[in-house]
């Protein structure tokens, strides 16, 4: 090159950098096999782990407030459920199998690295007996009961036998509804040192109340608010009645429009029969 002259380049036209088909072809071939291999074998990994002895569970730690079970209890009716190694076992059938355990209400499993679960357990909470309705008759309805929740569970009645719990009866169905008009009307109730000891709705949508005095209250059709108020304005007059005669309540029917119809223990409204010589 003469001195001081600029420094000439080759260029090549774009069509001369394009490879040939087949060689284009053999390339996309070669990274899709890769891929694949790649796929094959994060696949087999995962089946290994899935399978290998090496990850056991040893420890399922089990948190939450047990009043009705015992942490031996729970792991020997849930404990043969679970199965796999600290990977592969499915936790959804480990929840479920937690909530197959007499009182439990709601699990929750999670994995604690490296060996071990977490079981989160919430148990009923039981505020009645239960019995369905059918028409104005209580099918028997054994070892069924109420939680906090309005919602109907199985468990051993005999668990809570001590626990004056009152009993509800209602449709199918129907025991959340029966619950929250028991615990409007059990304080009003109260101001009369009453106490409901069963609850009724009827089939055909009639609502009775049996007391722990052994009185029985006919509280007649209507919304939770209607039944309400009803029993409000009966509460209000009721110990008017009762101390005026000095008997206790026997019978009352709130279904009267206005009023109420009332019957005091050992007192008759039917006039004596006159006597003859």
């Amino acid at each position: 090159m003469p001195r001081g002259a600029a420094p000439r380049f080759n260029t090549i036209a774009p069509q001369a950098l394009v490879m040939p088909a087949d060689i284009r072809l053999m390339n996309a071939v070669a990274s899709a096999v890769y891929a694949l291999a790649a796929v094959g074998a994060l696949i087999a990994g995962v089946l290994w782990l899935m399978r290998s002895p090496l990850f056991p569970i040893r420890s399922i730690q089990l948190d939450g407030e047990l009043a009705r079970n015992s942490v031996p209890t729970i792991r020997a009716n849930a404990g043969p459920m679970l199965a796999g190694n600290f990977y592969s076992v499915d936790l959804q059938k480990g929840r479920a199998a937690f909530e197959t355990v007499p009182w439990v209400r709601r699990a929750v499993v999670r994995r604690v690295w490296p060996d071990r679960l977490l079981v989160r357990l919430e148990e009923h909470r039981a505020e009645a007996l239960w019995q369905v309705s059918v028409g104005n008759v209580e099918e028997a309805a054994a070892d069924k009961l109420v939680n906090s929740f309005g919602e109907v569970f199985e468990a051993n009645v005999g668990d809570v036998e001590q626990d004056g719990l009152p009993s509800l009866a209602g449709p199918e169905g129907s025991a959340r509804q029966v619950l929250s008009l028991y615990r409007r009307l059990q304080p009003v109730l109260a101001r009369l040192d009453l106490a409901i000891d069963k609850l009724q709705l009827t089939g055909r949508g009639s609502w009775r109340a049996e007391l722990d005095s052994g009185a029985l209250i006919e509280l007649g059709r209507g919304s939770d608010d209607e039944v309400l108020a009803r029993t409000e304005r009966f509460a209000r007059t009721l110990t008017q009645v009762t101390t005026r005669y000095g008997q206790p309540m026997e019978y009352a029917d709130l279904r009267q429009a206005g009023g109420y119809a009332l019957r005091l223990r050992g007192v008759s409204t039917t006039a004596p029969a006159n006597k003859t010589n």
